[in-house]
């Protein structure tokens, strides 16, 4: 295995710094039981009185469902460990799981739902909108791109494969349109959108501002439809996050341009500002460019990061739905703050030039990687070629920046 040689590698072994509680996001009681004796919320009950006793060697917190060590083991470093052997079963349950509530999420351009499991976790699903070989218009804009279940399937990989390990678990799944969404809905909005094709499919097309009508429906097979599960992040009554508005942001215009593209020495003024102006956020954000630019993702407007950690903390790397679109052409404006800033984290740099070599292809690891999923194939072949040649404009990128 090419991946697992991979994770093996020194440079995907280099120690984080030590964890104190104040890097944790959580600080755990450890005598808390998870309970599913519902108080009637949605939410778990954790409950310090030994209803039941735990069995002989067990701790409590070996009694919290995956979804909840997930949360837990979030700290100031890392969103989950390198080697960690909860994965496994967080990416089976984002899978199999039973689905007992299906609602829409607010806000948002495009169809989403939230589904919720009986042990409380929740999932945002993000329905098929094309198939794996359809490419993006070549006269579409940006912001008018559909969003890809597959995108967000390869791109929680992606990131780790280049260990930044800033994207939740995403997983595949082909769920019932009937059983797992229409039949237990609680949304009234949601559930007005449903109907039965002339084909005889069960098609809905939810409530959004873009591609949420009858002509943009979704339909199943002839209920079954595939959609990426993405382990949701904790409630942000219990963690707080901030947004940040990339400085690369683009125009979200069809005919102005922003300031980055117009100004050669913008990076200059990025590196004054806070909190680029001190601390890692802007080598943090060249990360994220290289990820966007290997995926040809041109919609990263915003970013957020756990507010208990201030500046000195990862990014989150979070709706990625419109990378992956295209492999027949790559997009050099994404790398714009790398070009500009001629600046990227020595590790960035030394595990993209390790992934450009023979034994640890990125395509190879990716396509390995991508293999365990439910919905796998998830990339179409050329879409994996793209990345190869995607991964030598950006070591290219470097070089010239070390040359110059």
């Amino acid at each position: 295995s090419k991946l697992a040689a991979l994770f093996e590698h020194p440079l995907y072994n280099i120690p984080i710094p030590e964890v104190t509680e104040k890097d944790k996001l959580f600080v755990v009681n450890p005598t808390e039981k998870f309970s599913l004796r519902s108080s009637g919320s949605d939410e778990w009950v954790s409950s310090s009185k030994a209803e039941t006793l735990l069995p002989t060697g067990k701790t409590a917190y070996d009694t919290y469902p995956a979804w909840l060590k997930f949360h837990v083991g979030i700290n100031r470093y890392e969103l989950y460990p390198r080697r960690d052997p909860l994965m496994p079963t967080l990416l089976r349950d984002l899978a199999t799981q039973r689905v007992v509530s299906s609602v829409q999420k607010s806000g948002g351009t495009q169809l989403k739902l939230i589904m919720t499991f009986p042990n409380y976790g929740q999932a945002l699903f993000k329905p098929m909108k094309q198939t794996r070989d359809q490419e993006t218009p070549i006269d579409f804009f940006y912001f008018s791109d559909f969003e890809r279940h597959n995108a967000e399937i390869a791109a929680f990989h992606l990131d780790r494969i280049l260990d930044f390990r800033r994207i939740p678990p995403v997983s595949g799944r082909l769920v019932s349109i009937t059983k797992e969404i229409r039949d237990i809905t609680t949304d009234k909005k949601l559930a007005k959108t449903f109907f039965i094709s002339p084909a005889g499919n069960v098609c809905f097309y939810g409530e959004c501002s873009y591609y949420c009508s009858t002509e943009h429906a979704l339909c199943g097979k002839p209920d079954r439809l595939e959609g990426s599960m993405a382990a949701l992040l904790p409630d942000k009554t219990l963690a707080k996050r901030r947004s940040w508005r990339s400085p690369w942001r683009r125009s979200y215009h069809k005919n102005k341009k922003a300031e980055w593209e117009l100004n050669p020495n913008y990076c200059a003024q990025v590196r004054e500002t806070p909190p680029y102006d001190r601390g890692h956020r802007l080598l943090d954000l060249i990360d994220m460019t290289v990820l966007d630019f290997l995926m040809g993702n041109m919609d990263r407007h915003h970013y957020e990061t756990f507010e208990k950690f201030g500046n000195d903390t990862f990014l989150l790397h979070l709706d990625n739905g419109r990378g992956f679109g295209t492999h027949s052409r790559d997009e050099p404006s994404i790398l714009a703050p790398l070009r500009q800033c001629c600046s990227i984290k020595k590790s960035t740099y030394l595990r993209l030039q390790l992934l450009a070599t023979q034994p640890y292809r990125l395509s190879d690891v990716l396509r390995e990687a991508l293999a365990t999923d439910p919905l796998a194939p998830i990339l179409a072949e050329p879409h994996l070629r793209a990345l190869d040649r995607r991964l030598g404009k950006v070591l290219a990128v470097v070089g010239r920046c070390l040359a110059g």
